[in-house]
């Protein structure tokens, strides 16, 4: 979840200004980025027990050992609640204290895996100093959600008592999930449609594929990515598939339409967060929420009420990747390989988009509904999802080749794919191969998931 705007900005004047900050996004091909965020979980290696913020080991220390490699601390009354570098790099938290690096904007996939290899090895520095863990998985595969403590943000004690109001899991992906993602760029309006389209249409495909988190307090749970299944019952008036991102006529005021209409949770003045949770944006705008009386909406207002929807994809002035499960290191780069890949190149987003472009809304849906369950094994269209799978890697592939950014020593892009390419040509998710080892290898034992999967 992207830290809380402190800016005063501008004062709103009207729906055209956010119609406009949108489009501000738009950059010519050379200076589009790659912003890649992952999650994981912080754990104590005595009783492998989630850290909490307080105590040793525990999030704060680890927050505060982190500050040796130059970054810079955050604070929200008297807690570090985040970490930050100059090149926009930023180490945050979520609600249960799970670990989120937000990666700077950088050029190429081997500068993206370069940072996540770096900060990696940062926090293991410190977690073998204080007895912690970190591990690599989209759900806590053993922990109960009371078991999990809370950390010191205001936003997160609001979010806390709206959520359960909207659906059964809101709670359990505030403290239970953990997830990566990537953040990509956008030329033009149209572009921004085609992207949109397209990375909606495959999210499903990415689920699948990164499908990790098939099991829930000590023993697997039924999906090979629970992480996934939990968004579907969080809260419905701000997740989902957008189906209005394919009609005819859709643009950025259509999205701004849609975030409009998302409820609020909070507006954040002088250090405080006052609660509108369920409230509308546009009465904010209109001067009607008896909450903020005499409160004039800025711009900062919006760039913080944009975070609070959580679609499969969400458009800021880039648009994010959100269907993957945390996972090992590997996974870390192959997100993003396999979406620059999908998305960068022109070729392979015209390819990717043949694939798809006659799905319909109920065959995307069912796609969303399904993939959490059965991964790469889901049918669809007379075949299963490996199907589909196998062509989007094979076009993320050339699109990464057409890119031909190379390393020091000459690959290029592509390398980063060898761990879908494992997956796809065994047919063998890795919650599939999670779960083959707890009923056999492991004997029944969820706590070997620890030495499994820990970075």
């Amino acid at each position: 979840m992207a830290a809380t705007s402190q800016s005063g900005d501008e004062p709103i004047t009207g729906k055209p200004q956010l119609v406009e900050y949108l489009e501000g996004g738009c950059k010519p091909r050379d200076q589009w980025r790659i912003g890649t965020e992952h999650e994981k979980f912080a754990y104590s290696l005595a009783d492998l027990t989630r850290l909490t913020y307080r105590g040793s080991p525990g999030i704060g220390v680890l927050l505060d050992g982190l500050t040796r490699f130059g970054w810079q601390p955050v604070l929200e009354g008297d807690n570090v609640i985040a970490l930050q570098k100059s090149d926009g790099a930023s180490v945050s938290l979520e609600p249960g204290g799970q670990f989120e690096l937000s990666g700077a904007m950088l050029e190429t996939i081997h500068q993206t895996c370069a940072e996540v290899h770096t900060h990696l090895e940062e926090v293991k520095a410190v977690c073998e100093e204080i007895g912690a863990g970190v591990l690599g998985l989209g759900f806590d595969p053993k922990s109960h959600r009371d078991d999990v403590g809370w950390m010191p943000k205001g936003r997160y004690q609001i979010m806390r008592e709206y959520m359960p109001k909207k659906g059964d899991f809101g709670l359990d992906m505030m403290l239970r999930s953990c997830t990566v993602q990537v953040n990509l760029d956008y030329s033009s309006e149209w572009d921004m449609i085609k992207k949109m389209r397209v990375s909606l249409s495959l999210q499903p495909i990415a689920t699948a594929l990164f499908a990790n988190s098939p099991f829930v307090e000590g023993k697997p749970c039924g999906y090979h990515s629970f992480r996934s299944f939990i968004w579907t019952d969080t809260d419905s008036d701000r997740c989902g598939m957008l189906p209005f991102v394919f009609d005819e006529g859709f643009g950025f005021e259509s999205y701004v339409d849609y975030v409009l209409d998302v409820p609020m949770y909070f507006v954040y003045r002088d250090g405080n967060y006052i609660d509108v949770s369920g409230e509308s944006f546009r009465n904010f705008m209109a001067g009607t929420l008896d909450q903020v009386k005499g409160v004039i909406p800025m711009m900062g207002d919006w760039v913080d009420h944009l975070t609070t929807p959580f679609p499969e994809v969400r458009m800021k002035r880039f648009i994010e990747m959100r269907g993957a499960d945390g996972g090992p290191w590997r996974s870390l780069c192959a997100l993003p390989a396999f979406w620059v890949g999908l998305l960068y190149d022109t070729t392979a987003l015209d390819a990717a988009w043949d694939l798809c472009r006659d799905w319909s809304n109920e065959e995307r849906e069912y796609l969303r509904a399904e993939t959490p369950k059965t991964a790469l094994e889901t049918p669809f269209r007379g075949g299963t999802v490996l199907d589909i799978a196998r062509q989007t890697v094979d076009i993320a592939e050339k699109g990464l080749k057409n890119r031909s950014r190379a390393n020091g020593i000459g690959e290029d892009e592509s390398i980063f794919l060898s761990e879908l390419r494992e997956i796809t040509d065994s047919g063998l998710s890795r919650a599939a191969r999670l779960i083959e080892a707890y009923h056999n290898a492991w004997g029944g034992e969820i706590d070997k998931v620890y030495k499994e999967m820990s970075y």
